[in-house]
This record gives structure tokens, sequence and C-alpha cells, in this order.
């Protein structure tokens, strides 16, 4: 990769900066351009398997436990009660994808591992670029250490190995397992780049995939409000406001906002209702439009509060979404807490539903 080489289907940015290379990485346009490549080769998207796809592109494992993420690295750690639920939810994930649990890491994951290591290959390019050189080219002679030198790793690693090694590795050969290993432990901080924007960007290309819903709905990634049909644009002073999702029927301009958290947090929980009168103020044509939260949130007093959280008269959202109930049902066991048993009834009446069944009445409403 030259100087001027680029992400695949990315414009080229000032070159040589590591943050602008996450940027780029993970960036929409990026992100964008994976989620065709995934569904380009997926033949048979549908409402009854998006789920599937939603977690194979997104869900990871957590390094600290070895087990599929579904709630706070924290509070999963061996001995703690999310400890034998995240093993239960490893186990049901797994056998829905009839695979074995110690192969589950090979089949999901898969957004953040291609940004990832588009990312590895942007900043390898940056590090090497003419304008890196020309920087370091003052000091050529002075033995400055090149960038991702760790002298301690290096130690670490030879020290260890060292009656395995028949020779010393060569300086490159170390360079290069030094810089994979700092990828490795480190890439994990830049989820937080993906797991937000990401969740979006893969339910509007799910959306737009399933059959019927993309003939038969706009579909908008985080647009703003105003450019949506019957509302007001802001004030002049007044930032724009962005919906997470948006989809608009084409039939009639019914109006779908959707607010898509992978997880609900308490400032979230108390954002919903804030979102729902400044949608509401700026709306303009006196209709009433739906407002939907799709999550993949597992914590069932979270879930419930979602569920029952009112505005005014009626429920706050017309539809909750999980992206498969039947996870947060199960990790919760035999013994279920209250919440949990409150959880699983509003399962069973439909105020809590799948993505398939949102999905399905998309469809049916057009």
């Amino acid at each position: 990769m030259t100087d001027n080489d680029e992400l695949p289907g990315l414009e080229a940015e000032a070159p040589g900066s590591t943050s602008e290379a996450v940027s780029r990485a993970f960036g929409v346009a990026n992100r964008e351009r994976l989620l065709d490549e995934y569904f380009g080769t997926t033949s048979h998207l549908n409402a009854a398997n998006a789920w599937q796809h939603v977690y194979r592109l997104l869900l990871w494992i957590d390094r600290t436990t070895g087990l599929a993420h579904c709630y706070e690295s924290d509070k999963c750690q061996p001995g703690r009660p999310w400890y034998a639920r995240s093993l239960r939810f490893h186990d049901w994930f797994a056998s829905e994808l009839d695979v074995p649990p110690g192969e589950l890491g090979d089949h999901i994951d898969w957004l953040f591992s291609r940004a990832s290591a588009d990312l590895a290959a942007a900043s390898a390019a940056a590090k090497h670029s003419t304008r890196a050189l020309e920087q370091r080219a003052p000091y050529a002679d002075r033995g400055f250490p090149e960038p991702g030198e760790d002298p301690e790793l290096v130690a670490i690693i030879l020290e260890v190995l060292a009656q395995w090694l028949t020779a010393p590795p060569s300086d490159d050969v170390l360079q290069s397992l030094t810089e994979r290993i700092q990828a490795h432990v480190t890439k994990e901080n830049k989820r937080k780049n993906l797991v937000g924007e990401g969740f979006e960007d893969t339910l509007v290309a799910v959306l737009q995939r399933v059959p019927k819903i993309g003939e038969g709905y706009h579909v908008h990634a985080r647009p703003n409000l105003h450019s949506l049909p019957g509302f007001h644009p802001p004030l002049a002073h007044q930032k724009p406001r962005q919906v997470d999702l948006a989809l608009v029927r084409k039939q009639d301009q019914r109006r779908i906002l959707v607010t898509a958290k992978w997880s609900v947090r308490s400032d979230r929980e108390e954002q919903f209702p804030a979102d729902f009168r400044d949608y509401s103020r700026l709306e303009a044509l006196g209709q009433d439009f739906d407002y939907v939260l799709v999550t993949n949130e597992f914590d069932a007093a979270r879930l419930v509060a979602a569920c029952d959280v009112r505005r005014e008269n009626a429920p706050l959202f017309n539809n909750v979404v999980h992206v498969n109930t039947a996870g947060p049902v199960e990790v919760y066991g035999l013994k279920p807490t209250r919440s949990a048993r409150r959880l699983a009834e509003r399962v069973t009446y439909g105020r809590l539903e799948s993505l398939g069944s949102w999905l399905v009445s998309l469809q049916n409403a057009l």
C-alpha cells in the first residue's frame, strides 16, 4: 500500500495519522462497504433469520470470560451471577447456530474483525508513508525508536521462548510480532467506535434487504429530523435533531422513528422521554408517528422499564424490540429473578417482541 492508497471505497484524507486510520476503518463509509460485502454473500435473509445475521455481524467474545458478550464485562466474571447467565447464553446461541461452543467465536464479530483488519493495514501504511518518512528524516542518524517498538515486550517474548529458539529472531520479525500483539491487545478499545453506529447501520442494511420492507419503506440511518416528512426545521440557534433510524412508509408517508441501542443504561433510559418530547414539538402535520426502541439489552429490569415507561396516558414506545427475546429469557434459567419473571410476561403477551416479529409487522402494514 502506497502513501496515496486508500481503504476500498473510502476517500483519502491527510495521510499518516493513526487517529485518522481509526476513523476511516470504523467510519460509516467503510461500514457500509463491509455490510454490502457481507450481505452480498447472503442469499436467504428474511424476517425469521435476520437476528442471526445481526449477531454474526456484531456479537463478540469477551476475552476476559471466553464467552459471547451479553452484559457488562465486570459483572460477568467467574463466580458472579452473570457468569452463569453468560454461560447459558453462549450455550444457547451456539446451539441456535448448530456449532460447538468452543467454535462460536469463529462465526461472529464479522464486522469488527473486518474493520480491524482494515485498520491494521491503514495503520501500517501510515507508519511507513512518505509523510512519516519525511517527518523522521531529520533524526535519521540519532537512533530514534521505530513506531511500535516495545523493548519490554520483546524481552518477555524472548525470555519465555528462549529454550525453544535455536537462534534469536531478526529485528524485523520481532517488530512484526510486537505490532501484531499490540494490535490484538488494543483493538478492543476501538469497539466503541463500531458497536453504536454499527448497530444502526446493520439494522438499516437488514431493513433494506428483507423482502417487501426495502420496497415499501424509505429507510434512513441517522437522518436529521427535519429531513423527514412532516417535521419542522430547528430554530436558527438550535442544532438539528437527529434520529438513530427512520422509516417512512411510501404508500402513506407513515413515519417510524427508531432509537437503536445495543444496550440500555440509566442515562439512556432518561433520554428516551426527552427525545420523544422534542420529536413531538417539531411535528408539523398534527399526525401521529411511531416511536420504536430496538435493543440487545439483557438486563431484565431495564427491559421491563423500557416496556412500561409511559407518556401521558399511553406507552412511550409503540414497539419495544429485542434482537431475539429468547436470549434474555434463556439467561435467567430455571430460577429467574422477579424482574426476569416480569420480563417473561411481557414477552408472552408481545409487549417485548423479537426483531423477526417486528419485521413481519412492517411487512404486514404494507
